[in-house]
């Protein structure tokens, strides 16, 4: 299925006013079961870095913008860039922070495959934008370089044990924008060393709880989208009964540790 499309109908359907691209960024703190990874982790990082003054972030890849929002707002006085290719989800982006009085963030058009700045981002964050490049290993090493000395990068992505909604051999992705359907923890490890990261911390999400709930609150609703744009307007509804099983299923695969699971959340530090 191709995403993109779908994607694009949901943006400018809340991208209008401030207030419905607020109402869109909360809808997905609750829906996405990796930003409730991400969050937890992110959380971590405020008391590691409680000391600093100031806490330089770049969001590879923002896509929509949210992870920037929920940083901007816990911490005004860090200092976020948020970079992706699509030059509209960049204008959308600036236009919202500017209406909305944000000053710690900016937002550019740039090609993580060429983009680098040396010595500068004290977190890097990429979530959801690894299994879309296949030039994988140029864009690991130019988050090392932009990375200062203990840096963090924390990444969100699809496994190779059922990521991109692939469990056999044969199966096509889920989502068709993805070039890769998932990492190995191996891979990973493997790929992140090679770019000069010394220590690299893997976990699997999307255990048995979050697999679950995402085939109720993502892949479902994507595919009713898919089959017809008409069907966001029954979606309120579909939530409605749906909701209460997903949370308490989000809420269980974010605390417990599994065994396996359809996405990797993995923290490297340079």
């Amino acid at each position: 299925m191709h995403y993109d499309p779908i994607k694009k109908t949901l943006g400018n359907f809340f991208n209008r006013w401030p207030l419905t691209k607020r109402v869109f960024y909360h809808l997905l703190d609750i829906l996405l079961l990796r930003t409730w990874h991400i969050h937890k982790a992110l959380r971590l990082f405020f008391i590691e870095t409680a000391d600093r003054k100031t806490v330089y972030v770049l969001d590879a890849g923002s896509g929509f913008g949210q992870y920037t929002y929920f940083l901007a707002r816990k911490k005004p006085h860090w200092s976020i860039k948020g970079v992706d290719v699509k030059a509209e989800e960049v204008d959308s982006c600036n236009a919202f922070f500017s209406k909305t009085g944000i000053k710690n963030v900016r937002f550019e058009v740039k090609d993580l495959i060429t983009y680098s700045e040396h010595n500068t981002y004290d977190l890097i964050l990429s979530v959801d934008v690894m299994e879309h490049i296949r030039e994988d290993e140029q864009v690991f090493s130019n988050f090392f370089h932009s990375l200062k000395q203990d840096g963090l990068l924390l990444i969100s992505t699809p496994s190779n044990l059922g990521g991109s909604g692939v469990h056999d051999e044969g199966d096509s992705s889920f989502i068709e924008e993805h070039v890769r359907d998932g990492y190995s923890m191996e891979e990973m490890t493997e790929k992140l060393k090679k770019a000069g990261f010394n220590k690299v911390k893997i976990q699997y999400t999307y255990g048995k709880p979050g697999n679950i709930s995402w085939h109720l609150s993502m892949k479902y609703p994507i595919l009713l989208l898919g089959k017809s744009r008409l069907l966001l307007l029954v979606l309120p509804i579909y939530y409605l009964f749906v909701m209460p099983f997903s949370l308490i299923l989000n809420a269980a695969d974010v605390r417990f540790k599994h065994k396996s699971g359809t996405g990797l959340l993995v923290k490297a530090w340079k």
